[in-house]
């Protein structure tokens, strides 16, 4: 397939380009900068240059390949303050995309978060699939479960549409993301922390495992499927604390959840969440089987340690 991919040079977009090409798809991805189409260029895959606000860039390039990937967000202005921007530029991207494919049954696979979907239980790909469910609102900092419900729909419309969720960290080596800040924090801090006994659950995924699961969910996923990128279920956080501790030579440390975000800074409102996840639907659904190393095992080669 012809396949352009938004967001295809960050962090899980330059996983997921060399797995499509490497299965024989032909590659269009959407840069937005000098940096991000030289490296397209080099991953093997053609470049459309543009931002998910160029909507006619979005369409056309939709209108002319045989699938699309929706990774991009803007996280940058997200976790600044502007959730909402964010969110809303997402919607006008996913409107674009269903507009573009309306009656092709192409496939269109939206990037979506699992973090929040439930709280204190282990989320399956059943959750969240209703306009009642907690979250599923146009505005505020879940409006992207808004924009998920709507690609679900996209399948009444002739598309082949699926939702595929991902854990708050997609670990692995390079990676900037949730585990890179938690450990700068305890740099930072002289202590590796968790918020309160540390018990609340995180679940993860290798971001080799997740790029697989974008190739068989733009082969093979039927329309209007939720998938969950999820190899661990769920990680403690004071299991996570205490290998940076460790690798560190840090004490691990119970943060009160009053000091939470002074502590932890942006990442304060979301490191005390219980969140668990499952994936077990995804595997028996499209054969998906992780073959990466687990979060734990992952911190432990040390790759997040090493001096910058």
């Amino acid at each position: 397939m012809r396949v352009f991919v938004t967001g295809a040079s960050g962090w899980i977009g330059s996983a997921v380009v060399p797995e499509l090409i490497g299965a024989g798809h032909e590659v269009v991805g959407l840069a937005r900068s000098d940096a991000s189409a030289a490296a397209l260029t080099r991953a093997g895959a053609q470049v459309r240059r543009g931002t998910i606000d160029d909507l006619g860039t979005l369409r056309s390039a939709a209108a002319e390949a045989d699938g699309v990937i929706h990774l991009a967000f803007k996280h940058d202005i997200a976790f600044t303050g502007d959730f909402q921007g964010a969110a809303d530029a997402d919607r006008r991207a996913v409107e674009t995309f269903g507009e573009a494919l309306a009656g092709s049954d192409r496939p269109f696979v939206l990037a979506s978060g699992l973090l929040g979907l439930t709280q204190g239980r282990v989320a399956t790909e059943r959750d969240g699939r209703d306009s009642g469910s907690a979250g599923a609102h146009d505005e505020g900092p879940r409006a992207r479960q808004a924009t998920a419900l709507r690609t679900l729909d996209l399948a009444s419309s002739g598309v082949r549409s699926s939702v595929l969720r991902l854990p708050p960290t997609v670990y692995g080596e390079g990676d900037h993301g949730f585990m890179a800040a938690l450990v700068g924090i305890a740099r930072d801090r002289g202590v590796s922390g968790h918020v309160g006994d540390g018990s609340n659950r995180w679940p993860g995924v290798h971001r080799l495992d997740a790029a697989h699961l974008f190739r068989l969910a733009l082969e093979k996923a039927p329309a209007g499927s939720v998938l969950h990128a999820v190899t661990d279920e769920g990680v403690p956080i004071r299991a996570v604390a205490e290998v940076i501790g460790r690798h560190l030579g840090l004490p691990v440390v119970s943060i009160p959840s009053e000091e939470a975000s002074e502590h932890f800074s942006w990442l304060g409102g979301m490191i005390g969440i219980d969140a668990p996840a499952s994936s077990a639907l995804t595997r028996e659904l499209l054969g998906w089987q992780p073959v990466q190393p687990g979060l734990i095992d992952d911190l432990d080669k040390g790759h997040y340690f090493r001096a910058e």
